[in-house]
């Protein structure tokens, strides 16, 4: 598929490219502005072997079934309450099935840091990703090493729903944030006395409430612990509760976020990427733990990027168990999340991890030094995150890069080569199994990368999933259509081979999230005057059927949310956009961040 503008990785590829077998999955046309790639799983055959045993790459090598899929929506998660994609990663999305955010989840028991998110546009489904640890868009950043920083964050309990607040503040502007909350609430109330039977209420509201930066600020999280939702800006971390929107706690950072994992541990600690230093000499090479129950930090410290190809490349986290692995190019860092001990660093070989899908199964993309110094040949590999011992390797044909993980057990890779995809299954040892064949079928996926400009998770996307019987894709609605609706896809693990296509509700798009409790679980998108909502499906297909419907008169305010994640978990769901930027500062602080609906 295409890349989106100013995103677009070293030339050359990893290795030379091989053409797709016709049959397999596609690139749709070029996307119009405001997309962003778009896979094209439909092409024939895929890049790798024939249409036959699709795969770009060669034969199956023993297909064997492969076991029970792990949840997370993050990295590899387990089926939770949240809306964790079937893979890793709480920002989306999902070697297993990840909490609310991009990558599927498999089925597994809901995790604290879950709450399945899911970033992409809502109103124009845009594409799916590219290597993601490649080059950074802005200048070169200079590595330098650097001790613990002393700096310590500053915590401050509220009882406010009002916007982020760290503290301080005039009377005038307590005031202020009163009157805003107080209109907030009346908004909602507005909103669900106009609800029709069968609706769900719209819970809470929330403001951006801050003046960010000239070109905006990225947004981090959710995570989903317990009875509250956290989000991050800036450099400030919060915690509000899920069923009124009250502000339990408030976190300052020594300085700006720059990464986050997209889960959390079991028991709802995070280890999140911030910058050392300020303005044009701040980096992004400090991290800080923290307790998203409570609020309170745990410990800080620096590590130290070496080098030009380290320098450049983005920060790609995610937590398998008790550890937080900080990617980049050239290498990975792994600390144990409960102190902070340096588990591993560089391991032997020239061949170096860039980024793993969190979640209970450590899966990573790891990238491999030539003579030509491109890192341009990569692998996929099972790793133990304590020891950094590397179980199975299953090495990526040339020309093929990784880009995003939708699910680590069983193992989906999303595989990219200038404007052609493939979306490859491994067997559980790490083995060919299978490569998607999407027939006539334009796909889509919502990444991590089409959101956030600083750390990218690679198990963050909407749009895909997968179980032990399938993986589900979305398609590409028909933009030429009065009321363009899509389809989820149902493909076999073994064959890569479509089993049966399901219809979104009419003039509606909906987007797989995970699977959970042996049924698929998608967002529907919100239209004109038609309420959103999260559907569900059975293994065998057939008609979606509504889990929670948005209210209608709640349409306009979804669609809002163009650049959001979704989260749900425990019946409610919570969207949260992805970026907030606006016009002028009045447009910043007013853009809605946050709604929530439930019962």
């Amino acid at each position: 598929m295409t890349q989106p503008p100013g995103q677009q990785p070293p030339q050359g590829g990893f290795g030379a490219p091989y053409d797709p077998p016709p049959g397999s999955v596609r690139p749709s046309s070029p996307p119009p502005p405001g997309y962003g790639s778009v896979p094209p799983p439909g092409q024939a055959a895929g890049p790798y072997g024939t249409p036959v045993q699709p795969g770009p790459y060669d034969a199956p090598t023993q297909p064997g079934p492969y076991g029970v899929q792990q949840p997370g929506p993050y990295g590899v998660q387990q089926p939770g309450p949240y809306d964790a994609p079937t893979q890793p990663g709480p920002y989306g999305y999902q070697a297993q099935p990840q909490p609310g955010y991009g990558y599927q989840q498999q089925q597994q028991p809901p995790q604290p840091g879950g709450g399945g998110f899911f970033r992409g546009r809502r109103g124009t489904v845009i594409g799916a990703v590219l290597a993601v640890v490649l080059l950074a868009g802005s200048g070169i950043w200079l590595a330098t090493s650097r001790g613990d920083d002393e700096s310590k964050p500053t915590a401050k309990a509220s009882a406010d729903p009002g916007p982020d607040s760290t503290g301080g503040g005039t009377d005038g502007k307590a005031k202020d944030q009163d009157q805003d909350t107080h209109d907030l609430r009346a908004e909602a109330d507005a909103l669900n006395a106009k609800r029709r039977p069968g609706e769900a209420k719209v819970l809470w509201l929330q403001e951006g409430g801050v003046d960010v930066p000239r070109n905006g600020s990225d947004v981090y999280g959710p995570w989903i612990v317990g009875d509250t939702i956290v989000k991050a800006m800036l450099h400030t971390l919060s915690g509000y509760s899920v069923t009124d929107g009250r502000q339990k706690w408030s976190l300052r950072m020594p300085s700006n976020l720059c990464a986050a994992p997209s889960q959390a541990t079991a028991d709802g600690k995070i280890v999140l990427g911030i910058k050392s230093g300020h303005g044009d000499q701040a980096f992004c090479d400090a991290l800080q733990m923290v307790d998203l129950t409570t609020g309170k930090a745990g410990w800080h410290k620096t590590y130290e990027r070496q080098g030009a190809w380290d320098g450049l490349s983005h920060v790609a986290m995610a937590i398998n168990g008790d550890t937080v692995t900080v990617g980049r190019t050239t290498r990975t860092d792994a600390f144990r999340v409960s102190d902070g001990k340096v588990l591993w660093g560089e391991l032997p070989g020239n061949c170096q991890p860039f980024g793993f899908a969190s979640g209970p199964v450590a899966i990573a993309a790891t990238s491999c030094q030539t003579a030509a110094d491109d890192h341009k040949e990569q692998q996929v590999q099972r790793i133990d995150p304590v020891t950094g011992k590397v179980q199975w390797t299953y090495k990526v044909k040339k020309g093929w890069q990784v880009a995003q993980f939708y699910s680590a057990s069983p193992p989906v890779v999303s595989l990219k080569q200038d404007d052609k995809w493939a979306i490859l299954v491994l067997n559980e040892n790490g083995t060919y199994r299978s490569q998607l064949v999407g027939g006539t079928e334009d796909y889509v996926t919502e990444c991590d990368e089409e959101l956030l400009t600083d750390g990218r998770s690679l198990d963050n996307c909407l749009g895909v999933t997968a179980d032990d019987r399938a993986v589900y894709l979305a398609t590409k609605p028909d933009p030429a259509a009065r009321r363009p609706a899509n389809k989820v896809v149902a493909f076999d693990l073994n064959t890569g081979r479509t089993k049966w296509k399901a219809a979104a509700p009419a003039g509606q798009t909906m987007m797989p999230m995970r699977v959970e409790g042996g049924r698929l679980l998608m967002y529907v998108a919100a239209e004109k005057n038609k309420g959103g909502g999260i559907a569900s499906l059975p293994p065998t297909g057939g008609t979606p059927q509504m889990v929670l419907r948005h209210p209608a008169a709640a349409a306009a305010v979804e669609r809002d949310f163009s650049l959001s994640r979704v989260a749900y978990a425990n019946g409610r769901c919570f969207l949260v956009q992805a970026r907030i930027s606006g016009i002028d500062d009045e447009a910043e602080k007013s853009m809605r961040s946050i709604v929530g609906f439930g019962s």
